[in-house]
């Protein structure tokens, strides 16, 4: 309540306090609180208050504020009223709530009516009169009935129902009692608390003319159903001047003798009463001596003091008259039943007897201070014969003062035979005994109730030691030949079950007021607010006049205020709602059992072959066993509901529902060895004394056979419920007194395996396994809920066997909620237990107890441990699931996994894990007993196996974006076995012990798999639904899959092993796989991977372990590993940076070698040599396998082998595929040991892949599907290697050669059936071949364990300048392909194709490394700045306290969208609502990009400290400068030879044939995002395979090949980061050695129309200097407009081959090429061109001396052996294009080309008869010589003769004028 500033009253309602104050008083009247009034009818008890009565009832009104005794009456007996109907008016009183149903509706009126409850009444006359109620079937009455008596009853006649009539008149003979004369009334009304009084008043009147009497009694036979002593005296006529009607009494026929005498009797008695009254009246009364009669023929006369006393006195005699009446006929009733018995007796001797006792108490007192009370009322106890009946309506066991058991209405029948148990008997038909005797117990409440911390077993146990003494002294010596007689059938009854541990209250109240003071909390934040509010308004109206007193006051009194509303509170804690007392409760309803007992089942040796036949599993003892208890019977149990609640958690631990159980049930006791009785002193007092009994200590075994049904059963656990759990096993101890035994206890499953034996088989309609997922006992949104349907469950010793279909469902309150992420149906799973013992885990028999007096007879040094045999010491676990079980139809098990899902999952497994602190433990609760062992600690080893015949799985990575995979597999069988090891804390607090698994052995074998990548286009902002658009592409598919695992080894285990048998921890093999790699699989896979390394990282961040920095031991020398390290150490006793041998190796040999490798190059510089080294091989060169041949692996980690392997790679702009297959492959990954990289601990891991039988094909057509997700896939018989083949068709014939450019068969696309689409054939591009693939990686994630062993290395103080050839780069990651012999065909189309593969595939790299690497040396140079690691450790906690406030905003929006989804789905889309959603939308993404930036930023924070913390440690300093630039990435593909064949588009008809050796390619990425490329070629030669070529070879080095010294080609390039999307070129640099070129023209046009497809390379560059410089200015060529003339098509005429190749190379680019998905616009345009041009900053081309021979066209000069020098060129900020720098090249060699050919062909003489010149002399006559001259001149200098001046046709050196 808010405090009154302003003046006034202020009215605050409360509008929900009426009901409050009501509720409050419902709950007195239901526990018996502050009741003034009781209400009996029926034999029923109603508690009320009067006023609440009073309020609603105008009969109650009146009764209790009429009369003089309504002050001090307090019960009253309402006999008229059914006890259903007053309840039902009492809860609507008390509720507002009126519950009626159709059979109750007419009580209820009746009552209403009565009581004179409006609204009741009228609200139920309605229900019946519209029959929404109607009566039952049976009791209605015909209509004309109705109608009458409706009409009767508005005449004021009240002719009805005679038992309604009579209620009604009941009910105003009460209240008029109590009206007129309070306590004093007749003994002739009928309510029975009046009976007892004189009857004074009798009164009657009749009817004029009808002869009915005015009490509303119809004089009809139907009608005298009920008459009262009252209503006969009202029927007799009073004589003070009312007219007689006795003639019509007269006239009646229908009396009897003996209704006449009582009527006349009564009228005689009236009569003297009214002469009387007339007479007292006369005497002096001033008034009238009575009244006008009431409307219902009652009179009232006038309160007499002295007449009130003389009643009283007469009352008291007709009182005491009545009773001696009462028990006169009680005598002669027993009476008469004595003589009907002895009636009875005298045809069959039959003994009968009836006891009834009023109040029984029977103490019995086990010790002075422990004693057991039985308290009963009423007891009675019958005997009829043979039968008993034993009732007692309220029974209490009464233990040490607590009420423990209670039973109310408890029935006890004793009798010699039941036919219900035939029934019952006929269910087993093992079963012999037909007939036998019947205990019956009949409970209908049965509660029992122990309270906290009462040690109930040490009474119950004092009491079973008096009941041994007992048994000692009465103990008769049973006659050796008489049997036992068969024991009774007992059948038990309880209507209503209670079992309830009370808890602390204490607790209770400390938890209560826990919760009080949150709310208090808040609601008093609310009024402070108020008040501020209140506070700032009137500082706005008064300024400053606002006294600062008068502020202060309000705030101190709110704050008293607040004190005071909490005290109240908390007095008022318990009045609206109980105090929750129990700690647990267990109930049962409808609880039936029923135990058989019989002759097959009775007896020791019946007993003992039972047991033979339930228990087979146990070694039955050969001596045989001797039992003390044993007994055998036939269960039938059935129960309607089970339940068991923890506290008031609002999920119960139990819920059965419908359980029916039927079977045999077994108990025995052992009889055992005199060590194992134990002695108890039993001290009875005098006379007495003390006496010793002995105990058996063997415990009670149970053998069972059971089968029961089961409706519903449901379970919850979970961690949260630990706390109390405790609790209640501590109230469980104190039921049962522990052994005797001084054994170690037997944990909870060694005892279950100890006492319980035999099989149960459950059959249960719908099971449920709730695991809770949170902390909080009252969450119910967050669980793992297992759920059964149809369900068998099999419980054999050591094995529980589940069948029936599972779901295993998340509960989550988000849109990932109700996830059924795993589905198998027909699941049939097994657990087997296999219990680690000394001896026999099943030999139960053999476990004999000792009594602690008899140890040291029985041990003799080591500890007693009587279990010793059985106790278990570990536990292997094997599961297996079955899905081949078929039932019906068959449906395929899934599994649907969403990356939120899994890192639920992993908040679920740490909810799970986490170690519960110990509960009401130690010396201040009086428990020191050792804490016990948990299950989940008890395992050793457990296995795994499933086999499934089908398995989907689905894994969403995003729910929004609808990114994720799709796995399909056929058939399954997995198999994996792991093993437990408890490792101990360290620290000297005990401590548990901490689990690690550890997996040592896996296999799986999966049979045709497909894996799917799945994405959708739509954004997150579209819905959050999945959606059915989701585009799937196809990744992979194979046919069989087998995976083994084995345990994890050291390298000292294999090291004496060769390399072939190298142990690898992970096998995989997979056959036939089919792979496609896209450009759309690209993009999927890399934002999965993208994905999971954030999430990843995140979360590794975000945990406490991220500031935990490594300890390094700076004292450590010599440590080993698992292994030595002097493997891989120069020295061991002074530790170097752990490098690889073999780069060691060439970093040593290029120290020393330095200077004489420099002074090789200044000699060769006037050779033409590219570059040259030693004589070593390629691949010895290369970083990868340098890196991968190291020896310090330390883990062999995984082995991939791939049989008949291939894989579709389709790329960007081109529309065709190619296909890479590979015979056999095998990949390698290996571990090594972690080593120091500069000032950076890494540790290494290699890939090595090993490819046999490689082939590539490629497609022909241009186009060959329209569709994007088309696939081609090639037969397995054309990529098995040595396959014997059947030349059986033609097909098989050409498909059975190896060469390249053969042409083979594919399948059909896997979405289209080989009907539909005809099946296309691919072409060979590479022949058979090998290949070995290198990929290192360098991690910064290491093993604690390894990284502390390694020290850091040494570094010098004086930093000297390190050589250029000295240095190395370090760990970077390498990538290394290397080819040996290579056959390569390819035509126009396959080529493009390859290209696009190359570079927007195999090429990708990631974006934007250049920004993360500034990031990342900005961090590291604020960290220099800040020396402190405190303040650097501060700064990280708050960026991470950022990121989490980051994350649980996002989880907090995302829940906020999903309930608004919810809401939308259900309720009509609003406007409102979307709005909202899509503004909480914007928020989501915003917030998603600021944790994105935030997390990126602790990233590269928690990397940097934890260097700095490692330098710090071992006094490091930071050596690379901060602007350094390192190489992060490096690709290496080299090959030995390869033969390039270049064809036409059909692929068969060959251009040219290029020879390579010694190629290599290298590619450097730097953390700044620039590249280097580097192209080195050993040799190379080049053919002309046109047909009637003149030259045959048309490239070639002039010097011979030097294998493994000299290169022929050296292109290198450094490339800078796009800007605009043009690709920029820091530095071009190509050295070729020198060449002799033999060329021809056509093979050049040729040539370039494969290259440069689509481009016209007619068209030549400008001429003149200004278009040049222009072009080299600005970078963009100008190109003059130029059509072909007609002679030069006619020159191009003949050659056909050379036409149709231009055709169709000119139209390749624009057919291959995919069109535009989306229209083009111009920023489309922009992108395009930017990407088809380049931005070179520097290109050098060195001088190059070539010797050239060309032979043009038909009419052009032919050269032959020109030697020519190449010039030197040189280039500067140009912008071109490829074809555009070739076309540059052309233009500025020409002229110095053109030169050296003048001056070449000047040195030679005329008469030479060189074929050039014969030629053209051949084609002059009728000239002179000068003419000859000029000619000759003019070929030249310009390639024309004078004669054909006016042709178009040229040289390939000719310049357009």
């Amino acid at each position: 309540a808010a405090v009154a500033v302003a003046e006034g009253p202020v009215g605050i309602p409360f509008p929900e306090y009426s009901a409050d104050v009501l509720g409050g008083l419902n709950e007195q009247r239901l526990s018996g609180q502050l009741c003034d009034v009781l209400l009996v009818t029926q034999g029923r008890e109603f508690p009320a208050h009067r006023s609440v009565l009073a309020a609603c009832s105008s009969y109650f009104h009146k009764l209790f504020t009429s009369g003089a005794a309504a002050d001090r009456q307090s019960v009253y007996t309402i006999d008229f009223v059914c006890a259903e109907a007053l309840a039902a008016l009492l809860d609507f009183a008390y509720t507002a709530t009126l519950t009626v149903s159709r059979a109750s509706v007419a009580d209820v009126l009746s009552a209403a009516r009565l009581l004179e409850i409006t609204p009741v009444r009228d609200v139920c006359a309605h229900l019946l009169d519209t029959k929404v109620l109607s009566p039952p079937v049976g009791s209605e009455r015909p209509k004309e009935e109705q109608e009458d008596e409706e009409e009767e009853r508005l005449k004021g006649g009240e002719h009805s129902d005679p038992v309604d009539q009579g209620n009604r008149l009941r009910a105003r003979e009460y209240l008029e009692f109590f009206l007129s004369r309070g306590s004093h009334w007749s003994s002739s009304c009928s309510t029975p608390e009046l009976r007892d009084l004189q009857p004074h008043l009798h009164f009657s009147q009749r009817n004029g003319a009808g002869g009915a009497e005015s009490n509303g009694l119809a004089a009809t036979a139907g009608t005298s159903g009920y008459y009262s002593p009252l209503t006969l005296a009202l029927g007799q006529t009073p004589s003070l001047g009312l007219a007689d009607q006795d003639e019509d009494e007269d006239d009646e026929d229908g009396d009897d003798e003996r209704s006449r005498g009582a009527r006349a009797q009564a009228e005689a008695e009236a009569g003297e009463m009214l002469a009387w009254m007339e007479a007292r009246g006369n005497g002096g009364a001033a008034v009238p001596a009575f009244y006008g009669p009431s409307q219902n023929g009652h009179f009232y006369l006038p309160r007499d003091a002295k007449l009130e006393r003389e009643v009283e006195q007469e009352m008291e005699l007709e009182h005491e008259r009545k009773q001696e009446q009462e028990q006169e006929q009680e005598c002669v009733e027993q009476q008469t039943m004595a003589e009907s018995w002895a009636a009875a007796a005298a045809h069959r001797k039959i003994l009968s007897v009836h006891l009834q006792l009023g109040s029984t108490v029977l103490t019995a007192f086990v010790t002075e201070d422990n004693y057991i009370r039985l308290r009963a009322d009423r007891l009675t106890v019958t005997r009829h014969g043979s039968a008993v009946h034993l009732q007692a309506p309220h029974l209490v066991l009464n233990f040490d003062g607590n009420d423990i058991f209670t039973f109310t209405g408890a029935e006890v029948q004793m009798l010699p035979e039941l036919e219900e148990m035939i029934l019952h008997r006929n269910r087993f038909p093992f079963l012999t005994t037909q007939h036998n005797r019947t205990w019956v117990f009949t409970v209908p409440s049965l509660a029992a109730e122990f309270p906290y911390q009462y040690d109930f077993s040490n009474t119950f146990d004092k009491a079973i030691n008096v009941q041994k003494w007992l048994k000692t002294l009465h103990r008769r010596s049973p006659a050796a030949t008489q049997p036992e007689p068969l024991p009774p059938d007992l059948v038990l009854k309880i209507r209503q079950f209670s079992f309830v541990f009370l808890d602390d209250v204490f607790e209770i109240k400390l938890r209560d007021n826990y919760e009080l003071m949150k709310d208090e909390s808040k609601e008093s934040a609310k009024r402070l607010q108020l008040l501020d509010k209140k506070v700032s308004d009137l500082r706005k109206q008064h300024g400053e006049l606002l006294p600062a007193r008068k502020i202060e006051e309000l705030y101190t009194s709110l704050e008293r205020k607040h004190i005071e509303i909490y005290i109240q509170r908390s007095r008022r804690l318990y009045t609206n709602t109980p105090m929750r007392k129990s700690l647990l409760t267990w109930t049962m309803s409808d609880l039936e059992v029923v135990a058989l007992a019989d002759q097959s089942l009775h007896g020791p040796e019946q007993v003992k072959e039972q047991m033979r036949d339930i228990d087979r599993v146990s070694p039955f003892p050969r001596d045989g066993l001797p039992l003390v208890v044993q007994w055998c019977r036939a269960v039938h149990f059935k129960v309607t509901a089970f339940l068991v609640r923890i506290r008031d958690y609002p999920r119960y631990l139990f819920e059965i529902r419908d359980w029916e159980l039927w079977g045999r049930l077994i108990g025995t006791e052992q009889d055992g060895h005199p060590r194992a009785r134990r002695r108890q002193t039993v001290k009875l007092g005098q006379p007495w004394g003390d006496v010793t009994v002995e105990r058996n200590m063997p415990p009670l075994k149970f053998y069972y056979d059971f089968h029961s049904e089961i409706s519903l059963y449901t379970i919850v656990w979970g961690p949260c419920w630990d706390p109390a759990w405790t609790l209640i096993g501590q109230a469980v101890d104190l039921l049962s007194k522990p052994t005797a035994d001084p054994s170690p206890p037997l944990t909870w499953w060694d005892k279950s395996r100890l006492l319980l034996h035999g099989r149960w088989v459950m059959d249960i309609d719908q099971a449920n396994l709730h695991q809770l997922a949170t902390e909080d006992p009252y969450n119910t949104t967050e669980n793992m809920h297992w759920e059964w349907n149809k369900l068998n469950f099999d419980w054999n010793p050591g094995q529980f066997v589940f069948k029936g279909d599972m779901d295993v469902n998340v509960r989550t309150a988000s849109k990932y909620d109700d996830c059924c992420f795993l589905h198998l149906p027909n699941l049939c799973m097994t657990l087997d237990l296999h219990w680690l013992c000394h001896g026999n885990p099943h030999d139960h028999h053999a476990v004999m107890l000792c009594s602690a007096e008899s140890v040291g007879e029985v041990t003799s040094g080591q500890p007693h441990d009587s279990y010793r045999a059985f106790r278990s010491e570990n536990l292997n676990l094997s599961i297996t699931m079955d899905l081949n079980q078929h039932r019906g139809e068959p449906c395929q098990p899934r599994i649907l996994l969403y990356s939120s899902t899994l890192r639920w999952m992993q908040n679920f497994w740490a909810t799970w894990t986490s170690v519960s602190r110990p509960i009401c433990r130690g010396k201040l609760f009086n428990n020191l007993r050792p804490s016990r062992k948990k299950l989940g600690q008890h395992y050793k080893q457990m296995s795994y196996t499933a086999c499934f015949p089908h398995l989907q799985v689905h894994y969403w990575a995003s729910f929004a974006q609808q990114r994720g995979i799709q796995v399909e597999c056929s058939k399954g069988h997995v198999f994996t076995r792991g093993t437990q090891r408890l490792i101990p804390q360290a620290g000297t607090v005990m401590r548990r012990l901490i689990s690690e698994w550890n997996v040592t052995q896996m296999v799986s074998e999966l049979s045709l798999v497909t894996v799917h990548l799945m994405a959708s286009t739509w954004d997150e902002t579209a819905d959050h639904q999945l959606n059915a658009q989701v585009k799937k592409t196809h990744l992979l598919s194979l046919s069989s899959l087998s995976y083994q695992r084995q345990s994890n080894r050291m390298e000292e285990d294999v090291s004496a092993k060769e390399e072939g048998s190298a142990f690898y921890t992970h096998k995989l093999c997979l056959v036939d796989l089919r792979a496609s790699w896209t450009t759309t699989n690209r993009n999927i896979a890399f934002g999965l991977y993208d994905g999971y390394k954030k999430a990843a990282v995140l979360k590794r961040n975000l945990s406490t372990e991220a500031l935990k920095g490594l300890r390094i031991d700076t004292q450590l020398q010599s440590k080993k590993l698992k292994r030595t390290l002097s493997n891989y150490t120069s020295n061991p006793t002074n530790p170097v940076p752990v490098t690889p041998a073999v780069a060691a190796s060439r970093a040593e040999k290029s120290q020393n070698e330095g200077t004489s490798m420099l002074q090789k190059l200044i000699e060769e510089t006037d050779k033409f040599v590219v570059f040259s080294e030693e004589d070593a091989g390629v691949s010895d060169q290369l970083c990868g396998i340098a890196a991968c041949q190291t020896d310090d692996v330390y883990n062999r980690n995984w082995l991939i082998e791939l049989v008949n392997c291939q894989m579709m790679l389709r790329g960007t702009e081109t529309a065709g595929c190619v296909l890479v297959s590979a015979a056999k492959a095998q990949l390698l990954q290996c571990e090594h040991h972690p080593a120091w990289y500069g000032d950076t601990l890494k540790q290494k891991t290699t890939w090595t892949c090993l490819l046999d039988g490689m082939q590539y094909f490629a497609t022909m057509e241009p186009n060959p599907s329209e569709q994007e997700d088309w696939q081609l896939w090639l037969e397995v018989k054309n990529i098995e290697e040595h396959r014997q083949r059947n030349m059986d068709s033609v097909l098989e014939l050409m498909e059975s050669g190896q060469a390249v450019g053969g042409m083979v068969s594919t399948t059909t696309d896997w979405n289209q059936p080989s009907q539909v689409q005809p099946t296309p054939q691919v072409q060979r591009i590479i022949s058979r071949c090998s290949c070995r693939m290198y990929y290192i990686s360098y991690s910064h994630d290491i093993d604690p364990e390894l990284a502390t062993q390694i020290k850091p290395p040494e570094f010098n103080n004086c930093h000297e300048k390190e050589d250029l050839l000295k240095k190395q780069d370090g760990a970077v990651d390498t990538f290394t392909l290397i080819h040996h012999d290579l056959e390569i065909s390819t035509n126009p189309v396959q080529y493009a194709m390859i290209l696009d593969i190359v570079n927007n595939l195999l090429l990708h790299v990631e974006p934007k490394r250049k920004e993360h690497s500034e990031k990342k040396q900005r961090v590291r140079f604020q960290l220099e700045i800040s020396s402190n690691p405190e303040e650097q450790r501060s700064s990280i906690l708050h960026l991470q306290e950022a990121v989490r406030q980051h994350v649980a905003q996002i989880r907090r929006l995302e829940k906020q969208m999903y309930s608004n989804m919810r809401f939308l789905q259900d309720e009509v889309r609003t406007e409102e609502l979307s709005d909202i959603n899509l503004k909480l939308q914007n928020q989501l993404n915003q917030e998603k990009t600021d944790m994105q930036m935030k997390s990126e930023e602790l990233n590269i924070l928690i990397r940097c400290f934890k260097d700095f913390q490692l330098q710090r440690a071992n006094k490091l300093e930071l050596r690379k400068p901060p602007e350094d630039v390192s190489v992060v990435r490096r690709t290496e593909i080299c090959f030995a030879q390869a033969r390039w064949r270049l064809t036409e588009e059909d692929g068969q008809l060959g251009i040219a044939e290029l020879e390579l050796q010694r190629f290599m390619y290298s590619k450097l990425n730097k953390s700044d995002d620039t590249a280097e490329h580097l192209l080195e070629l050993g040799w190379f030669t080049m053919n002309n395979l046109l047909p009637n070529a003149a030259y045959k070879v048309v490239l070639r080095p002039q010097s011979p090949c030097q294998s493994g010294r000299q290169l022929a080609l050296r292109i290198f390039s450094k490339v800078r980061p796009p800007v605009g999307g043009i690709s920029v070129k820091e530095h071009f640099e190509v050295n070729v050695v020198p060449l002799t070129i033999q060329l021809m023209y056509q093979f050049f046009k040729r040539m370039m129309g494969f290259f440069f497809p689509g481009r016209n390379v007619e068209e030549e560059d400008v001429g003149d200097e200004e278009d040049k410089s222009r072009m080299v200015t600005t970078g963009v060529p100008v190109v003059k407009p130029r059509q072909l003339s007609e002679d030069s098509v006619s020159a191009l005429g003949p050659s056909k081959g050379v036409a149709q190749g231009l055709n169709r190379t000119a139209g390749v680019r624009r057919s291959f090429r995919k069109p535009p998905e989306h229209p083009v616009d111009d920023i489309d345009k922009m992108k395009e061109r930017a990407a088809m041009n380049n931005s070179f900053i520097y290109i050098k081309i060195p001088q190059v001396p070539l010797c050239v021979s060309y032979k043009g066209e038909k009419s052009s000069v032919d050269w032959k052996d020109l030697n020519l020098v190449l010039p030197c060129l040189e280039y500067h900020n140009n912008t071109w294009t490829w074809l555009d720098f070739a076309m540059a090249v052309k233009r500025d060699s020409r002229k110095a080309l053109v030169a050296q050919m003048i001056k070449e062909k000047l040195r030679l003489k005329p008469a030479s008869g060189s074929e050039s010149k014969g030629k053209a002399l051949d084609g002059k006559s009728d000239t002179t010589l000068q003419q000859q001259e000029e000619d000759e001149k003019a070929r030249l200098l310009i390639g024309l003769s004078t004669a054909d001046k006016g042709s178009s046709k040229k040289s390939i050196f000719s310049r357009r004028k």
